[in-house]
């Protein structure tokens, strides 16, 4: 047997990481298993589906490198094939149509929970002959007897007892049909053979088993993922940090470092925390995938996506960053090597974004000091100092790290004080706060141009302090 999974959204908003998971975990099942990867937007929804929702999980798709075997599918290009199966439906017997009042069925509905009873139809027009040109429903006649068995791969054999489960809707008065009949008959023509979802997704299988038998088809095996929840354990939301897949690669994020993420949410193996994309298709077996609940914390996450970046290649990372240095506005055409940057600071930044920023002063003179480091270095007592290393500097007719470095030590040395007398007031001077790589490579990467012209900044700060002493 062929192995083919599917994920499924409907384009309803953005990629969240759940959705994310989900996706991930029926891809890493079809390349595991040497199968097919579906990719279907279940967008039958008209009023709330869009078609910059589509895109955007598109987007998130391709930014992950989730990439599907077949599809995109869309729903709402196959109404004629769903139309067929509820005609088909019909007239074997299995399917009715319903004309029931939206008061008899709130009526019904309030009863069942004023007895404490689970709310569902009662089948009243089940036999009757309801004309085709009334305003009506079409309602699944569902077994009115028997067990439904779902046996997950995740959490076991499920019974479900048919007599709870009530003739739900496949078509609607508009003539649309319903999410629990074209998920089926989208399956079955799709010839899916395992179905990865949420467990938010298990009531509704015990009905789509019998509408799959119903047409004379096998089911496919199910697992049902448990839930994702925030650090305090209510359901993930928009309140618990960034959720929708693209804001993560807006703050910088790995895509690879996002599914190394979302695959420990649910699933180990042994105390590995850290997984390529090929060791995550080489391990994973979903029914290894634990039955709780797993908790998304963004301290973790973060951490994860630090490791990536410092043990990225920088051409790597040189390819993503004008990106970040574009949304801070810092043009980048100019100045140090890009790759040169990145090896100074990568083991410094959790995300491309703050790389980008922190590594800003390179391209671009900072605009104020930072008032504690410069109250703390740039005082009176670094002017010598400063202008010594300054008129040094100038001299140097080849600037590499080593010569800034020499002419550092040589400088400390004929001013008889230590180097971080001239270090930290010069790194201040430079870069404006008292953060940078080591001062050689920061000068280096700087330019002796804006060197010179950044000593002489925060020289007129240390006389503007003197004159108001």
């Amino acid at each position: 047997m062929t192995i083919r999974t599917r994920f499924a959204p409907s384009p309803t908003g953005y990629l969240h990481v759940g959705g994310a998971r989900t996706a991930l975990f029926s891809w890493l099942y079809a390349q595991k298993q040497q199968g097919q990867f579906v990719l279907r937007i279940e967008d039958t929804d008209r009023e709330r589906s869009t078609e910059s929702s589509v895109q955007v999980i598109l987007d998130g798709m391709k930014w992950l490198g989730l990439t599907a075997d077949e599809g995109p599918f869309y729903q709402t290009q196959r109404y004629d094939r769903y139309h067929q199966v509820i005609d088909d439906l019909l007239a074997k017997g299995l399917a009715y149509r319903c004309n029931c009042s939206h008061e008899r069925l709130d009526q019904l509905r309030e009863t069942a929970m004023a007895n404490k009873q689970k709310p569902r139809y009662d089948g009243h027009c089940r036999n009757a002959n309801i004309s085709a040109d009334q305003d009506h429903v079409i309602r699944f006649k569902n077994p009115l007897d028997g067990t439904v068995i779902v046996d997950d791969l995740i959490r076991g054999k499920i019974p479900f007892n048919n007599q709870e489960l009530d003739d739900l809707i496949i078509r609607r008065t508009d003539g649309n049909p319903t999410y629990n009949l074209t998920v089926v008959v989208d399956d079955a023509d799709m010839q899916i053979s395992h179905v990865i979802r949420g467990d938010d997704h298990l009531n509704n299988t015990p009905r789509q088993i019998n509408i799959l038998t119903a047409m004379g088809q096998t089911p496919p095996q199910y697992a049902h993922l448990p839930m994702i929840l925030g650090d305090d354990g209510a359901r993930l939301s928009k309140r618990h940090g960034a959720v929708s897949v693209l804001q993560y690669k807006e703050e910088g994020y790995l895509p690879e470092a996002l599914l190394n993420y979302l695959v420990r949410l649910g699933w180990s193996h042994g105390d590995q925390e850290i997984f390529s994309v090929q060791e995550m298709i080489d391990l994973f077996d979903i029914k290894d995938v634990n039955k709780s609940a797993s908790a998304f914390n963004n301290e973790k996450c973060l951490w994860l996506n630090q490791q990536y970046i410092i043990k990225a290649d920088p051409a790597y990372l040189a390819d993503l960053m004008p990106e970040y240095y574009n949304k801070i506005n810092i043009d980048i055409s100019q100045g140090a090597d890009l790759i040169e940057v990145i090896k100074a600071h990568q083991d410094r930044a959790k995300t491309l974004l703050e790389m980008a920023q922190i590594s800003a002063y390179i391209y671009q003179d900072y605009q104020e000091f930072d008032e504690k480091a410069a109250k703390k270095n740039l005082r009176p007592v670094a002017r010598a100092p400063l202008e010594a290393i300054q008129k040094a500097l100038n001299t140097l007719n080849e600037w590499t790290k080593e010569s800034i470095h020499q002419c550092i030590i040589e400088t400390a040395e004929q001013l008889e004080i230590k180097m971080g007398k001239i270090g930290q007031p010069l790194r201040v001077a430079v870069v404006g706060c008292a953060m940078s790589p080591s001062i050689d490579i920061t000068l280096q990467l700087i330019g002796q141009s804006a060197v010179n012209r950044r000593i002489n900044k925060a020289l007129k700060y240390i006389k503007k302090r003197e004159e108001n002493a």
